[in-house]
C-alpha cells in the first residue's frame, strides 16, 4: 500500500458505495484505510438528500464529515440516476480501471473486484462473485482479462423455482444450517441439495480449469454468499482451500487504488 502522509487528515475520509443488482454496498474509508463496511436497501431519494444534509439514514454509522465524498460505482443505471444528486460525487467508468482486454458491457463490478484482487495479492488472478449473480473473472500475469463466466447465484437459484413453478416452495439461501442429504426425502432438501451441490461442483469445475491455465494463480471469492459456499467447498472439495481466499471487500481494494491514482 502507498504511503499517505496526511492519512489522519479528516478531509480525506471518503466513502465507497457499490450499488449492486440487490442491496447497496458502503465501505468508509480515511485516506487508503478501510474504517467501516455496511449493507443496506436501495435508498429513496429524500434519504440521499438525508445523507448529503449530515442526517445519516436508518441502517448507517455515524459519518466522520457531512457531506462527505462518495466514489460510485454501480451495475444499476436506474440507481445511479438518483444519485447523481448529491453534492460530492464521482462515478467510476470501466476506463478509469487500467485492466487490459475489457469489453464495453462487462460489469464494473467484476473489473473493480478483479482490479482489486490482483492489485492485493497478485497476477494472475480468478475472483469469483457470489452474490446475486455467481461471477468468474480471471486475468493474467501481464494484467489482461482472459474472460469469466456468470450464471444466477445461489439465491436467485431458489427464487427462480419458487417463482416459477406450481408447487415449488420459495426457499433462500439464509435457511441453509448444513449441507443437505444429496438424495433427500422431502421438497425442501431437495431443492437445497440441487442446488447447492450443481453450484459447489460447477466451482470446483471452474477452479481447476483455471489452474490447468494458470497453475500458480491465486484464487479469490468475494460476495454475499462466500463465507457459506467457503464452508461448503471445504467440507466437499477441502483441496480446493490451499489456494482459496475469502475476502468481502475485493470491489473497494479496486476503488481504493483508483482513488490513490487519481491522488497522484
Amino acid at each position: 500500500m502507498k504511503p499517505n502522509n496526511h492519512q489522519h487528515n479528516p478531509d480525506n475520509y471518503w466513502l465507497g458505495l457499490m450499488i449492486g443488482n440487490s442491496r447497496l454496498h458502503f465501505a468508509l474509508f480515511l485516506g487508503e484505510m478501510l474504517q467501516a463496511n455496511w449493507d443496506t436497501e436501495y435508498l429513496s431519494p429524500s434519504l440521499i438528500q438525508q445523507l448529503a444534509i449530515a442526517n445519516t439514514p436508518p441502517d448507517f454509522p455515524p459519518l466522520p464529515i457531512s457531506p462527505i465524498p462518495i466514489i460510485l460505482a454501480s451495475v444499476v443505471p436506474t440507481q445511479t440516476a438518483l444519485w447523481q444528486t448529491y453534492p460530492k460525487i464521482q462515478t467510476l467508468t470501466l476506463e478509469q480501471i487500467p485492466l487490459a482486454g475489457m469489453y464495453p458491457t462487462l460489469g464494473i463490478d467484476r473489473a473493480l473486484a478483479l482490479w482489486g484482487a490482483g492489485i492485493t495479492y497478485g497476477f494472475p488472478i480468478l475472483v469469483i462473485d457470489a452474490g446475486t449473480a455467481l461471477t468468474f473473472t480471471g486475468a493474467d500475469a501481464n494484467q489482461n482479462l482472459v474472460g469469466g463466466a456468470i450464471l444466477p447465484g445461489l439465491g436467485l437459484q431458489f427464487a427462480s423455482l419458487g417463482q416459477k413453478t406450481g408447487q415449488l416452495p420459495l426457499l433462500n439461501s439464509r435457511e441453509i444450517i448444513e449441507l443437505p442429504p444429496r438424495f433427500a426425502l422431502n421438497t425442501s432438501d431437495a431443492i437445497h441439495s440441487g442446488v447447492i451441490y450443481t453450484l459447489l461442483a460447477g466451482i470446483k469445475d471452474f477452479i481447476d480449469n483455471w489452474l490447468l491455465l494458470f497453475p500458480e494463480s491465486k484464487i479469490a471469492i468475494t460476495g454475499g454468499d462466500s463465507k457459506l459456499l467457503t464452508t461448503y467447498l471445504q467440507n466437499n472439495f477441502p483441496a480446493i482451500m490451499e489456494k482459496l481466499i475469502l475476502e468481502r471487500n475485493l470491489i473497494f481494494w479496486g476503488m481504493r487504488e483508483i482513488v490513490i491514482v487519481n491522488q497522484e
